[in-house]
């Protein structure tokens, strides 16, 4: 049996979460929130890179064999620093230092990022118009701009940052007239230049969905790229001799976070049992 570590600034990273123990329900996992350095958005990239670094340390020791950065700016940050210190056993400073964190277990880790659902997005619009939802850190992010070359003059991507939505879902505000006020402020923009679709390009954001696809209307579409991330954690682990394990028994579940966790536990609560 697998253990797989997931993280994330805060309780967002439980959208990817319940979509991946659809494909994987008895895998074992660790979910690490680091609500006190919540939001990452605003954050250097120097110190989001130092607290994923930390974070997958702590999570190689708990027993992780594979790593979820569950978190749009985390990943854009960090994802290869990440990579380059943890992923490659052919370097010998890094197989002795994942053999020595895992007790022996793995001389290596692989990790499993996020971006913005960008390409998807260029095949389903129909108004030609893409609006991408996103922290700040995500959209000023190399790796983000290599993903919006794709749309390549072929549709017009308009991007807002999602303001006040990860504070919204780590204070439990996921509906109600607060909620639809914030949500308006920074989709009706995307809306007004005519997006059809809107990339949801961070974790936190699927936890609003009700109240953008309100505000959105029926006729734009919204997309979430955690399923896609599922199904790409089960094809790495694959390459990677990670067999998974059948049936549909639930694995265990164990919450863990850098400050109060009493949204955590409650947002859990509700999307995984």
């Amino acid at each position: 049996m697998a253990k797989i570590g997931i993280f994330d600034s805060g309780a967002g990273g439980l959208s990817v979460l319940k979509e991946i123990r659809k494909v994987l329900p008895a895998e074992d996992y660790v979910y690490f929130a680091d609500n006190a350095n919540c939001p990452y958005g605003e954050k250097t990239v120097k110190f989001v890179t130092e607290r994923a670094m930390e974070i997958s340390e702590m999570l190689i020791r708990m027993g992780a064999d594979i790593i979820v950065v569950a978190c749009n700016t985390a990943t854009a940050a960090a994802i290869s620093a990440l990579r380059e210190n943890y992923s490659c056993p052919q370097k010998p400073e890094t197989r002795e230092k994942i053999l020595g964190l895992s007790g022996g277990r793995r001389d290596h880790i692989r990790f499993i990022g996020m971006e913005p659902a960008v390409k998807p997005a260029i095949g389903m619009t129909k108004s030609g118009v893409i609006g991408v939802l996103a922290t700040a850190g995500t959209l000023k992010a190399e790796k983000y701009r290599h993903t919006k070359e794709l749309a390549n003059g072929r549709v017009t991507v308009m991007e807002h940052v999602g303001q006040g939505f990860v504070e919204l879902v780590e204070n439990g505000i996921t509906s109600g007239p607060e909620a639809e006020k914030t949500v308006r402020a920074s989709l009706g923009p995307l809306l007004d230049a005519g997006a059809d679709t809107i990339v949801l390009g961070c974790t936190h954001y699927p936890f609003l969905t009700d109240v953008i696809k309100k505000i959105a209307g029926p006729d734009v579409t919204i997309i979430d790229p955690a399923p896609a991330v599922a199904k790409h954690l089960t094809e790495v682990m694959e390459e990677d001799g990670i067999v998974p394990v059948q049936g549909n028994v639930r694995g265990s579940l164990t919450l863990l976070s850098s400050g109060n966790d009493d949204t955590l536990k409650r947002l859990a609560a509700t999307i995984c049992t």
